[in-house]
């Protein structure tokens, strides 16, 4: 089934020439609009005029993060506020979010696209949609939602937590369709299977999983334990929000990209330069028809490949899943955690010293963080020993470490353990450069 058949199975030379007439139009947008795009490229000596064809885009220059972060909050938008009717927000690695700015045209682009990507999920009009992606500044609640509104489904607005409560309504109300991270999949998996092994008041079908990676393994597990065909669902708030991309739940051989909103580029990790297909580099994007905060060339960060799929029903190019990041960003639980975001809420606290590091493991089919941070020599005044010779049980440390659970709760907006060390005690890796971020899911 598709949402939009005459686009989606467009011959891939009639989409080029929409995509040069699009790119044209928005490079005139954004040059009028937009002055962090007016000066870049005048600096540049870079004429837009020239710019007749989607395979000039190579001449542009890219767009980075750090671009997003020095425009903070709306210095990127294009349109004017009054015509802004949506914000949203990603987490940022200095504690400041990423700002995304819609327009209606935005939005309504946001939810053809999301409705395109449940079509090619197995969904169709008339089906319940279990939405278990959190509502919010995140995109994932509310971008599934329009989307399977205007693709005529019913939306169950569940959003995320309560996992008992969870399970009664799918049981109850007979949801075909669920919408969630990978993770929390296996959370709910686990638990429906404990009451009912045989999933017999479960009526679900099709899984549609995102905002984390995820591997085969995991969706073997989901599909066994759940009955479902779980297929994955790719977005990020910069370019739109979920549905730039997704799996064909017959195919599951790569992700279509909808090429006529989003032009897809894979460019290597060194040189910056465009790779061929089937070559593994960063993901950059450029957004053809939005209007609220346009980018072009912008740099995702995510490492994968681009690929044409000659056996597939649709026309638009495949990306792998993800298969990396080129920076320092995890993704836990759907939420995006860079760890200078901790870092940053160390400051003006004398009690520790600026050597931590992150802990990332897989409990329960979950991914937990632990923060390990030494004391600094100023603590060791208060307490009068070593945290080895006291224990972590002192009333003093479990105030401290209390209270910087409470503001990376608060302000980051994941639950962490913190791990208390004594001064010099994290190992430091050769230059001193200190290995902030330990990974053990792997």
């Amino acid at each position: 089934m598709y949402f939009n058949e005459r686009i989606e199975t467009m011959p891939v030379n009639a989409l080029r020439k929409i995509q040069s007439e699009k790119l044209v139009q928005q490079l005139q947008y954004m040059y009028r609009n937009q002055p962090f795009y007016k000066k870049l490229w005048d600096e540049k000596n870079i004429n837009i005029n020239k710019i007749k064809s989607i395979h000039d885009i190579q001449l542009l220059p890219l767009t980075t993060k750090d671009d997003l972060r020095n425009n903070y909050p709306f210095g990127l938008f294009a349109a004017p506020h009054e015509d802004i009717i949506r914000i949203h927000c990603s987490s940022g690695s200095t504690g400041k979010p990423t700002v995304v700015g819609y327009t209606k045209n935005d939005l309504d682009i946001f939810s053809e696209t999301v409705a395109r990507s449940l079509c090619c999920a197995g969904a169709k009009p008339g089906m319940k949609l279990h939405n278990a992606y959190g509502y919010g500044l995140f995109t994932g609640g509310l971008g599934l939602h329009y989307g399977a509104e205007l693709l005529g489904m019913s939306v169950i607005p569940v959003s995320g937590g309560m996992t008992e409560r969870q399970i009664m309504l799918l049981q109850d109300f007979g949801a075909e369709i669920i919408s969630c991270t990978p993770s929390y999949a296996l959370v709910l998996a686990d638990k429906i299977r404990n009451e009912d092994p045989r999933l017999k008041k479960i009526n679900l079908k099709y899984a549609v999983l995102g905002a984390e990676p995820w591997t085969e393994a995991i969706r073997k597990e989901v599909e066994q334990k759940l009955g479902v065909i779980a297929t994955n669902i790719y977005g990020l708030s910069e370019i739109c929000g979920p549905g730039i991309s997704q799996e064909d739940f017959e195919e599951k051989n790569g992700s279509h990209i909808w090429e006529d909103h989003f032009y897809p580029e894979v460019i290597d990790t060194e040189t910056k330069q465009p790779l061929a297909e089937g070559r593994d580099g960063i993901l950059v994007f450029t957004t053809l028809t939005k209007t609220g905060m346009p980018l072009m060339r912008y740099m995702t960060n995510d490492i994968c490949c681009l690929f044409y799929d000659k056996a597939s029903k649709r026309t638009h190019v495949k990306m792998s899943g993800i298969k990396g990041r080129h920076d320092d960003m995890l993704i836990i639980r759907g939420v995006n955690l860079f760890h200078t975001q901790v870092e940053a809420l160390l400051e003006h606290h004398p009690e520790f010293s600026n050597n931590y590091q992150l802990i990332v493991e897989r409990e329960n089919n979950l991914d937990k963080v632990t923060v390990a941070i030494e004391l600094s020599e100023y603590i060791y005044r208060e307490i009068g020993n070593s945290i080895e010779t006291l224990g972590e049980s002192n009333l003093y440390l479990d105030k401290l470490k209390h209270g910087l659970h409470e503001r990376i709760k608060s302000n980051i907006g994941l639950s962490m353990d913190i791990q208390l060390r004594d001064l010099s005690s994290i190992p430091k890796s050769e230059g001193g450069k200190l290995k902030r971020i330990v990974d053990l899911r792997k």
